[in-house]
């Protein structure tokens, strides 16, 4: 097992984008990106795999909660928060008309008041499943499932999604997602959620913000698109010439490539694993290969000098499309699993009780000297 090696110091000058530059110390997640390694409060992710969402939670949560919670007591707080949830939600349905998913969740997430978190951010993590499963209904016409409280997470996310109970792999398959997205390192929402958490401004706030910062292309990723290449290259014959007219127009591949990662980013090869492992999800992973076979050959001779390995997207893509969460709903979905990794850091954060408040370098122009 490598070690966390310490990064180089550098100005926001030397280093724009503030690659490379320490901004907070955490107990909750390592990324290192020449080893290709996620390791999470001590464990690497592949360690993880078939752990529950719950499991993932108590973990990250560990000695940040007022009360220590086991994955038994979560499972039944969520359940029971994830009716609190569904209840608030009710009166703001007529308002979502109009919006995109991601959108319609930043609303519902912005009305849940601050004084429901006094205890601890379980409303936080149950709601995204509640508010997403609902959103991804309505933009089909259908009504709100109510959740059950004796379910798991992903369980009652799916049930929710589909109005009826979802197959065990299925379930499965989508609490290695859970967990898998549930913290990587200060990216950009992570980051966001810190810095207005150290303002005090509350937990709910700091969530919204991580939302907002989650909903931008350059951080919130392309999984829905990676569909859409599959769908245009269409089969097996056509994958070769088809990358190499995208690459040839200088187009991105989706589902290649990360800000981070310089060798195959680790959370790819987990997903990988868990939508291989669906009845149903056979056929479209065995092409899915093909295509990633093919397209890291081309990249690796189009481009020798970039790292572009098979990120965490692609796979996303294919785990998400099986247990059937519509496209347009993918970042939600995103947004339930980071919600663990983003109120750990809050709390982390508010443990610190120190405001974020960096300088920055004026590089204006300056008054004229009087004469």
């Amino acid at each position: 097992m490598s070690h966390p090696s310490t990064p180089v110091l550098a100005t926001a000058s030397q280093a724009p984008g503030l690659d490379d530059v320490i901004a907070a110390e955490t107990r909750l997640s390592h990324v290192d990106g020449v080893a290709g390694e996620l390791i999470l409060r001590g464990y690497h992710l592949q360690e993880m795999a078939d752990w529950t969402f719950e499991e993932a939670l108590a973990l990250l949560w560990r000695d940040l909660t007022p009360e220590v919670l086991s994955a038994a007591d979560i499972k039944h707080a969520l359940g029971a928060a994830r009716g609190r949830a569904f209840a608030l939600m009710q009166p703001l349905l007529s308002a979502l008309s109009g919006l995109s998913p991601v959108e319609a969740l930043r609303l519902l997430l912005a009305a849940l008041p601050d004084e429901e978190t006094t205890a601890h951010p379980v409303l936080a993590v149950a709601a995204v499943p509640v508010f997403a499963a609902a959103i991804a209904r309505g933009g089909q016409g259908l009504s709100p499932v109510e959740p059950d409280a004796a379910l798991s997470q992903a369980e009652d996310f799916l049930r929710m999604l589909k109005g009826a109970q979802a197959e065990p792999d299925k379930v499965k398959a989508l609490d290695t997602y859970l967990v898998t997205v549930a913290d990587h390192g200060l990216n950009a929402s992570t980051f966001t959620a810190r810095v207005i958490a150290s303002t005090k401004a509350g937990l709910f706030s700091s969530v919204v913000g991580a939302l907002c910062a989650l909903k931008g292309p350059l951080h919130g990723g392309a999984p829905g698109p990676v569909l859409d290449m599959l769908d245009a290259i269409g089969d097996a014959s056509r994958i070769e010439s088809w990358l190499s007219d995208a690459l040839a127009r200088g187009e991105r591949l989706m589902g290649f490539g990360h800000r981070i990662y310089r060798v195959r980013d680790p959370r790819a090869d987990v997903l990988k694993g868990a939508v291989a492992r669906l009845k149903d999800g056979n056929g479209r992973i065995r092409f899915a290969e093909q295509v990633e076979t093919a397209a890291l050959a081309l990249l690796q001779e189009k481009k020798p000098l970039r790292p572009l390995q098979t990120n965490v997207e692609f796979y996303t893509a294919l785990v998400l499309e099986a247990v059937g969460f519509p496209r347009d709903s993918f970042t939600n979905v995103f947004a339930a699993g980071r919600m663990a990794g983003w109120t750990a850091h809050v709390l982390e954060q508010e443990q610190t009780g120190r405001l974020i408040r960096p300088q920055s370098r004026y590089v204006g122009p300056m008054p004229k000297a009087k004469a």
